[in-house]
C-alpha cells in the first residue's frame, strides 16, 4: 500500500508519469530520437528521463551503445506491463464515459411523499419503458436529505432551495386552491366573505422539519390574497391524509395544486376561489442535482421526460393548471369564482 502512495504521490508531482510515457515510446519507437518526437521534447531530455527512470526502478531498461539501442527483457516486461495498464485505462474512461453519456445505469431519486405518490409514480413505467437500460431507486420522504452525502442524483422538492452545491431547475409553482366538499356546503352553507369562515370547520397541516402550522391565505373584499389567522379544527403532517379529509367532508383546507387534482377532477372537492399564487419567484416544485460539469445522461433524460409530461398536464415552469381551473368550476356549476 505504501508503494501505491508514493507511486500516486510521484506522478502528482508530475515527473515518474512523464518518465514512463517516454519510457513506452522509446520501445514503440526503436529509438530515443523517435520517443522524443512522440512526446514532443528534446532528444537528450529523453534519454535522461529514460536514465532516471532506470535509477529510480534500480533495473536497465534498455542496452545502449553507439550505434543500437536493445530493449532488455525487464524493459519489455516493463512495457508489456505499462501497455496493459494504459489499456485498462483508456477502457476504464471509455466505459465511464458512454455511461455518463448514454442513459443507463442506476439513478436514484429522492422525492417528497404526497408529489411522488401523486405525480412521479404514475410517470415511472412509460420512463422505464423507454429507457430500459435505467434503474430506479425511489426513496420518499418529507425531510431536505444533503444529495451529497447519501449519493442522490436527483430530487424532487417543493418550497424554496438555498444551496450553492445544487442546481435547481423549477417544474412549475406551486399554486394553492382552497378547497371543500360538496357535502360539507351542503350541511354547513357555503361562507361569502373572509370572516364567515371563523364559523366553519379547517383541516390545518403541520410542517414536519419546522412543527409550524401552514399559513392560510384567503381574498379581502378586492380579491386580493391576504395572511388570515384561523383556529384549526383538525390537524394533519400529511398532505394525503388532509385531502381525504377535505374530501370526507371535515371542512376547507388550503392544498397544494397536486394534492387538489384529483378530488378537483373527480368532483369530491371543489375549490372556492381562484388559486392563490405564491408572491415568491423563488418557490415552486423543482428538480435538483449536484453541481457538475457533465450533466449524466441518466438525469438528463429524466428531467427531459419529466418536463413534458407535466407540460402535457398544463403545468410549466411559471403556470400550472390550478390557474384556469375557475372557469372549468364554472363549467360544471360548481361555486363562484370569488365569494362576495
Amino acid at each position: 500500500m505504501n508503494n501505491i502512495h508514493e507511486c500516486i504521490a510521484t506522478i502528482a508531482a508530475g515527473k515518474k508519469l512523464r518518465h514512463r510515457a517516454l519510457s513506452l515510446a522509446t520501445c514503440n519507437g526503436g529509438s530515443f530520437a523517435a520517443a522524443a518526437r512522440t512526446c514532443n521534447t528534446g532528444l537528450s531530455s529523453a534519454s535522461k528521463a529514460i536514465g532516471r527512470l532506470e535509477g529510480e526502478l534500480g533495473f536497465t531498461l534498455f542496452q545502449r551503445s553507439t550505434r543500437l539501442l536493445r530493449i532488455t527483457a525487464a524493459g519489455k516486461h516493463y512495457a508489456r506491463t505499462a501497455r496493459n495498464a494504459l489499456q485498462d485505462l483508456a477502457n476504464c474512461e471509455a466505459e465511464l464515459k458512454q455511461s455518463n453519456d448514454s442513459p443507463s445505469g442506476t439513478l436514484r431519486i429522492s422525492a417528497g411523499v404526497c408529489y411522488g405518490h401523486l405525480v412521479l409514480r404514475p410517470l415511472l413505467p412509460p420512463f422505464c419503458n423507454r429507457y430500459p437500460s435505467i434503474r430506479l431507486e425511489l426513496e420518499l420522504n418529507d425531510l431536505h436529505m444533503d444529495m451529497l452525502e447519501h449519493d442522490i442524483d436527483l430530487a424532487l422538492r417543493t418550497g424554496y432551495v438555498k444551496d450553492s452545491r445544487l442546481v435547481a431547475r423549477r417544474l412549475s409553482p406551486m399554486d394553492f386552491l382552497t378547497c371543500v366538499s360538496p357535502r360539507y356546503l351542503e350541511q354547513h352553507g357555503t361562507p361569502r366573505r373572509a370572516e364567515d369562515f371563523h364559523q366553519h370547520q379547517w383541516i390545518g397541516f403541520r410542517i414536519k422539519e419546522t412543527l409550524e402550522l401552514q399559513p392560510i391565505f384567503l381574498p379581502d373584499d378586492h380579491g386580493v390574497y391576504q395572511p388570515y389567522e384561523l383556529e384549526r379544527s383538525h390537524i394533519t403532517d400529511d398532505g394525503e391524509a388532509m385531502a381525504h379529509m377535505c374530501t370526507d367532508g371535515l371542512g376547507f383546507a388550503q392544498l397544494p395544486h397536486f394534492l387538489a387534482k384529483q378530488g378537483l377532477a373527480s368532483g369530491a372537492l371543489v375549490s372556492l376561489y381562484p388559486c392563490y399564487v405564491l408572491p415568491q419567484p423563488d418557490s415552486g416544485v423543482f428538480a435538483i442535482y449536484p453541481k457538475r460539469e457533465h450533466l449524466p445522461a441518466k438525469v438528463r433524460v429524466f428531467i427531459e421526460f419529466l418536463t413534458a409530461s407535466l407540460s402535457a398536464m398544463g403545468e410549466s415552469a411559471n403556470r400550472t393548471w390550478a390557474r384556469d381551473w375557475a372557469s372549468l368550476v364554472s363549467k360544471s356549476k360548481a361555486l363562484p369564482r370569488r365569494a362576495r
